[in-house]
């Protein structure tokens, strides 16, 4: 009995210890995410564009766009995924592979690529003191997708990102390429320019214009350019315990369509849904 009460003891006290020592991992993995995030702006992310700011959330997008010969193309993830700020001003992310369906009588569906994040924030004010921000990425992509629904080779893309509030008006903008690690001759490089224009309107309102242009060097596109400008807005951030002000966790959701405004473009608009759990 005194035998089966002291193996009782010390399987509760592993167990507490184990419990305890997860519950002071994650207190201190919030703790310092949220001592992170306060020293930027509380911008939301942008429904299509990067953006600078340092990011904790699990995020699923849906895009459906429509081509010039005016079939639909559905993409279910849209290279969206897990993003994680392990602190060191830094943030990683996972991109789990979308699921891409084609309406059309030779499009065959499968999955896209797999791709990581790594993001520095060099500086940054938050609202109180100034509203900037300036950020460099790296995205690496790997050729997963089945069916021609990913790149036939990896991919490295470099990006440099800032951001200026003006009160309740920001301004985001994006320079970036996109270099594939072979078949460049006929993948081809791309410059991509993203700015995107944010206005607070209420609490939970932020209306959005973008701008998404893509510059061609090689390949099958060489020389020509595309441009989209996106409409949009982005619902955030509802939180799960609104009566807890330490709780971290909500949710956030937005919408927008982006219109072909250059002579050139792969497709004519597209659909955006955004839906993000944010911890």
């Amino acid at each position: 009995m005194i035998r089966k009460a002291f193996a009782l003891l010390l399987f509760l006290a592993a167990t507490t210890s184990t419990l305890l020592s997860q519950d002071n991992f994650f207190a201190k993995w919030e703790k310092r995410t949220s001592a992170i995030q306060a020293k930027q702006p509380s911008w939301p992310p942008p429904l299509i564009s990067p953006y600078p700011m340092l990011i904790q959330v699990f995020r699923a997008d849906f895009l459906r766009q429509i081509t010039p010969t005016l079939t639909s193309t559905w993409n279910f993830g849209a290279s969206r995924g897990l993003n994680l700020i392990p602190g060191f001003n830094s943030e990683f992310d996972v991109y789990y592979a979308p699921y891409i369906q084609h309406n059309a009588p030779k499009g065959k569906d499968g999955f896209g690529d797999v791709g990581f994040l790594y993001k520095y924030r060099f500086f940054s004010r938050n609202e109180k003191q100034g509203a900037f921000m300036l950020s460099a990425q790296l995205v690496a992509t790997i050729p997963t997708g089945s069916y021609s629904n990913g790149s036939p080779d990896s991919s490295v893309a470099p990006t440099l990102l800032s951001g200026k509030g003006f009160r309740k008006f920001d301004v985001i903008s994006c320079l970036g390429g996109n270099l594939p690690t072979g078949e460049t001759n006929k993948l081809g490089r791309s410059i991509a320019w993203n700015t995107t224009a944010q206005y607070h309107l209420a609490k939970y309102l932020w209306p959005e214009l973008e701008s998404n242009a893509t510059y061609f060097f090689g390949g099958k596109n060489d020389g020509k350019k595309q441009n989209f400008l996106t409409p949009g807005i982005v619902f955030s951030k509802f939180k799960l315990r609104p009566s807890d002000e330490r709780s971290r966790t909500g949710v956030a959701f937005g919408a927008g369509m982006q219109i072909a405004t250059s002579q050139f473009h792969t497709y004519n608009h597209e659909l955006a849904f955004t839906s993000r759990f944010i911890f």
